[in-house]
């Protein structure tokens, strides 16, 4: 295996860094799953985002190598004061590089996230479904993200499908406990 360039390697300490510094906010006291729209990102470390965000530009001077598109993708995030400040914009653009760059049925699926952001839940459902009768049939978070879409977009019935699905796919049990609860919410 041939040593990685060093701005991919810059690129790769930066995701760390960034992935880290959210780490307190990422589950509740119970152990439970919280997702980035729910975070408190007054637990956020500022100081590792900080650190990290140097190490982002530091990385895009090299070129945007994969790992360098991942670490400006969550330095977006970081950024972003409040889960409604978020730049999903620039996040779509940037999972479209990556997506041209390194293309796999994860960025793919991450990608449709950023879709559902920017142009609304049904797009997004589609490319979800185009990857669930491919590689992603059996991943838990295809199906958790097929969900929340169809919640999003008033479909109960088809949502709580997905949730079982999910559930029945699921190996976490901190993730477990956040997909039963999104299906009691639905069921309420």
């Amino acid at each position: 295996m041939s040593p990685r360039p060093p701005a991919e390697a810059t690129a790769l300490v930066a995701m760390m860094l960034l992935h880290n510094a959210r780490r307190e906010a990422r589950l509740d006291e119970a152990g439970d799953v919280v997702v980035l729209e729910e975070q408190d990102r007054g637990r956020w470390d500022r100081q590792l985002i900080a650190e990290a965000l140097a190490l982002v530009e530091e990385a895009f001077r090299g070129g945007p190598g994969p790992f360098a598109l991942q670490a400006a993708i969550a330095a977006l995030h970081c950024r972003a004061s409040r889960f409604k400040d978020t730049d999903w914009p620039s996040i779509l653009g940037l999972y479209d590089q990556l997506e041209r760059l390194q293309p796999s049925p994860i960025v793919s699926l991450n990608r449709a996230v950023a879709v559902a952001m920017v142009d609304g839940p049904q797009p997004a459902l589609a490319i979800i479904d185009a990857l669930a009768a491919g590689d992603l049939k059996n991943y838990h978070l295809l199906h958790a993200a097929r969900a929340d879409l169809l919640r999003r977009m008033g479909s109960p019935e088809e949502a709580a499908s997905s949730y079982r699905r999910a559930l029945a796919l699921v190996t976490n049990d901190s993730e477990r406990r956040f997909l039963e609860r999104r299906l009691r919410e639905l069921q309420e």
